[in-house]
């Protein structure tokens, strides 16, 4: 084993140790996952695609790999800021400030309005009417139809949440500064826009229907 090994790992070493990842008490387990962390981040569907000799649209794969990260890093981050909050830590939170936006919606409105299948959202909605978060009532005019409130536990448990929201936004925003989130926010709106047309219009379509949209 050549002495640029030794000189390699150890400027990897550093790295880490100059890193936010490297803790008091940080193990080698630590400095392994590290560094498997950032390889994945070095990769990019660019040069997958390359050394297997397919042809592919790469930016829009690796927006798609970013989409993908974030969805997973921002779900573990609201687990984590809700933890006290153990009846909204998963996606519950995101129904109940809906309904609070928007009261009286039916079952259907709301899944809708959070962009869920309909089996997810029931799931969610069974878990806040068992928690005793919101109710249903009768619809005054449709009187089959139901429409759902917050209960007076479930107003309580909104206000005391909202500052555990607002920091785990804070947090999910990450370093970017004013100017860049307002950017990325101006686009993310555009990008939900067109996905909620697909996701009202084209929900049984296959994606080769709904890739003639954007051409």
């Amino acid at each position: 084993m050549n002495t640029d090994f030794f000189i390699d790992l150890l400027h990897e070493v550093k790295e880490f140790e100059h890193s936010g990842s490297c803790k008091p008490g940080h193990t080698v387990e630590d400095f392994r996952l590290w560094l498997n962390d950032k390889k994945y981040r070095s990769e990019s569907p660019a040069t997958l695609f390359r050394n297997e000799n397919h042809a592919a649209a790469l930016t829009e794969n690796e927006i798609c790999k970013q989409v993908l990260l974030l969805s997973r890093y921002s779900r573990q981050l609201v687990r984590k800021g809700l933890s006290s909050i153990p009846e909204l830590a998963n996606e519950e939170f995101t129904y109940l400030y809906r309904l609070k936006d928007e009261p009286l919606l039916t079952k259907i409105q709301l899944i809708e309005r959070n962009g869920h299948e309909k089996q997810t959202g029931t799931q969610i909605l069974k878990r806040l009417l068992d928690h005793g978060l919101i109710e249903e009532r009768h619809d005054e005019v449709d009187k089959r139809s139901k429409r759902l409130k917050l209960t007076e536990k479930g107003e309580d448990l909104f206000h005391r949440s909202v500052e555990k929201v607002d920091l785990t936004s804070q947090v999910l925003s990450g370093s970017l500064d004013t100017e860049e989130k307002d950017q990325l926010l101006v686009l993310l709106r555009k990008l939900n826009e067109f996905h909620a047309h697909v996701y009202s219009e084209h929900k049984h379509s296959e994606v080769s229907r709904i890739f003639e949209l954007i051409r």
